[in-house]
């Protein structure tokens, strides 16, 4: 296998580590709801009937004080970040076993036991396109150089539910420096694994797989976009995208594309699986907007799983772009939000 020297990557970010739940507890609950739509996280609680009253949620923005750097048996210490929210996490059993990952199957649960087994090591990302260092790379060789970082996020699904999670990683900014694309590159695309032996999911026609998708360069150099490498001071679970994934704050969790494969610097703005599944439903940007209603349901309210999935009909205000407007919403000035949503 022919490998590419690249120079060392200039840093950033990890995380923490989380509580513990019952899986016959979640299975009980989730086996509650109708079964999913597909749609791009997975089924809208609009359409499974919770209609119930909003709270408003805690106004999020970077901590002024950045919280003390956080330790993990696997990474070792992880640089903190003043980006992270001090809100309630989503305990680590509810975020791993409640996932949309249509490679590992449709139903909420069906990754987690899917996924068992399926092997992330050895595992290279092709890099190409209108970027001076193109290749063939080793995942450690793109990883080690890192300052990993702990980033707590806010994760809003594009249904209708969120999650607060502590991720490992680092900024795609810093892989970009590093890889030096030309004037030329105004996107990044990003392709999946395509291996229908290995991800079973991949045996039907859910989407035109492999899953693919796109951010517009200055979105990928923006500090808040993560590569992840880790969640909860752990390494990547198969089911959450391991052994990585991206991780956009301000955009609807099918924009965090999984176990990536292919990372490439193009000129026009990419094709991406939602997108040419129902370009409808979901746009090439997909920011979190609630004032921009899903033609199935609406987006102004979001059912927050928080320290256990349940299904207590509280929910909270959604944020525009999910509460990171002021990192943000320069990149879309002058642009019709109701129409890049």
């Amino acid at each position: 296998m022919k490998q590419r020297d690249i120079p060392p990557i200039p840093s950033s970010q990890i995380t923490s580590e989380s509580v513990y739940l019952r899986r016959r507890e979640l299975l009980k609950a989730s086996a509650l709801l109708l079964p999913a739509w597909l749609a791009g996280c997975g089924r809208s609680d609009a359409d499974a009937g919770v209609r119930t009253a909003t709270a408003a949620a805690p106004a999020p923005a970077p901590s002024a004080k950045v919280p003390a750097p956080a330790h993990s048996e696997r990474f070792g210490k992880l640089a903190a970040s003043p980006y992270s929210t001090a809100e309630t996490q989503t305990t680590f059993r509810d975020a791993s076993n409640y996932n949309n990952y249509y490679e590992f199957g449709t139903g909420k649960d069906e990754p987690a036991r899917n996924a068992v087994g399926f092997q992330t090591a050895p595992w290279t990302v092709t890099v190409g396109g209108h970027a001076e260092h193109v290749g063939r790379f080793a995942l450690e060789d793109l990883v080690k150089p890192a300052v990993l970082e702990e980033r707590i996020y806010r994760m809003r699904c594009v249904e209708g539910w969120s999650m607060v999670i502590p991720w490992v990683g680092f900024p795609l900014a810093s892989l970009i420096a590093r890889l030096k694309p030309t004037s030329k590159a105004k996107y990044v695309a990003f392709t999946t694994l395509h291996a229908p032996d290995r991800m079973p999911g991949q045996n039907y026609p859910v989407l035109d797989w492999p899953y693919r998708e796109g951010l517009r360069m200055d979105e990928a150099m923006n500090p808040l976009t993560l590569l992840t490498v880790g969640m909860y001071g752990r390494e990547l679970p198969n089911q959450n995208g391991a052994p990585l994934r991206l991780v956009v704050p301000w955009k609807y969790g099918y924009k965090g594309i999984k176990g990536i494969v292919a990372i490439d610097f193009v000129e026009k703005q990419p094709r991406t699986a939602w997108n040419d599944a129902a370009g409808g439903e979901y746009g090439f940007y997909s920011n979190v907007n609630p004032a921009v209603d899903h033609p199935r349901w609406s987006q102004k309210t979001e059912r927050r799983i928080a320290g256990e999935f349940s299904l207590r009909p509280s929910r909270v205000e959604t944020l525009p772009f999910n509460g990171y407007a002021e990192q943000v919403a320069s990149l879309y000035a002058g642009m019709d939000l109701r129409k890049f949503h």
